[in-house]
């Protein structure tokens, strides 16, 4: 048996069905942890969806920024629908939309294994967080996705502020934990966001610092796996394995593999989509910082280096809080 981590999938089906083929998955014996953003961009978010739908048997997923905004989406009126994206509308107007929309809902913001070893998030925590207190604000926002009042959630979900602080309650609160939990890179000390810096780290406005190289962040007990974050590459560091190669900006989609001593990383060539012209730039190799470490390549190669990568910067820009399209706060 076999636990494999995926990086956002964007929407690429093809791209996955490869990568499924290279780590010779078999759902028989093996589980997949998908990182969130399994839709947008990719061009075939619907064949995604439904695939990873049809495995929810054998995988565990977390919801990522794109996967809620598809949700908002699929809360609106069939004719705010039909401006989004073709990319999203071909889900919210299929005929087995109503079954991949209440499942996704039901997906998780935080997942952890004890017993693996591992904890799953799609972008970053709060600094002060252990992973008990990770694993209870998750659950206060999943209770409000799977229950009745979804909808009013999924409306009120989209901003900037607050910051996260313990006393924030009803939508705030949810907000807040949404977006550490989703769009997540950079961040202050005190904990709080910095929702327009997206670039490689050395880029970030001062005083602000990727998520998990926070002086004074709390140490976790568990390794953590992400995506989101597509101009990190593939970057270890610290106990946080970052795995969103931008698939879907031409770079490569990578799965690493979480039972084994010795981290093995697999990776099947991305795809590029036509993009407006705030797109990322091409892909670069990232520059090594301290403390990082490489993986090394794993059944059927993989070169563990991360090098193809997109920005994920460009695309659909940021959705207003008072009218979310199919643009996705990023």
């Amino acid at each position: 048996m076999s636990v494999w981590a995926i990086g956002d999938l964007q929407g690429c089906y093809d791209i996955t069905q490869q990568l499924l083929e290279k780590i010779r998955f078999d759902p028989a014996q093996d589980t997949l942890w998908f990182c969130g953003d399994l839709v947008n961009r990719g061009g075939q978010s619907l064949e995604t969806l439904r695939l990873v739908h049809a495995l929810r048997a054998h995988s565990v997923v977390v919801l990522g920024n794109h996967d809620l905004s598809l949700l908002a989406i699929g809360a609106r009126s069939e004719e705010e629908q039909r401006k989004v994206n073709p990319d999203l509308q071909r889900i919210v107007l299929a005929e087995d939309r109503d079954v991949l929309l209440d499942w996704l809902r039901m997906q998780k913001l935080a997942h952890v294994d004890r017993e693996l070893g591992w904890m799953m998030i799609h972008a970053g925590l709060a600094p002060k967080w252990t992973t008990q207190m990770a694993e209870k604000h998750a659950r206060e926002v999943e209770q409000q996705l799977q229950g009745g009042g979804y909808r009013k959630l999924l409306r009120n979900m989209y901003g900037d502020q607050p910051g996260w602080s313990p006393g924030l309650s009803g939508y705030d609160r949810s907000r807040a934990i949404i977006n550490l939990f989703t769009r997540m890179r950079y961040c202050t000390p005190r904990g709080r966001i910095a929702t327009d810096d997206k670039g490689t780290p050395g880029t970030q406005a001062q005083g602000l610092y990727p998520w998990f190289e926070v002086p004074g962040r709390v140490e976790r007990d568990l390794k953590i796996v992400c995506g989101h974050w597509s101009a990190l590459g593939l970057t270890i560091t610290q106990g946080v394995h970052a795995i969103d190669t931008g698939a879907v900006w031409g770079g490569k989609l990578t799965a690493l593999q979480l039972d084994t001593d010795e981290l093995r990383v697999v990776q099947v060539p991305g795809r590029e989509v036509t993009a407006p012209a705030t797109a990322p730039r091409a892909p670069r190799r990232p520059r090594e910082r301290q403390g990082r470490q490489r993986a090394r390549g794993g059944r059927g190669g993989g070169n563990g280096n991360g090098n193809g990568n997109g920005n994920g910067n460009g695309g659909n820009a940021a959705a207003p809080a008072a009218a979310p399209g199919d643009a996705p706060q990023e």
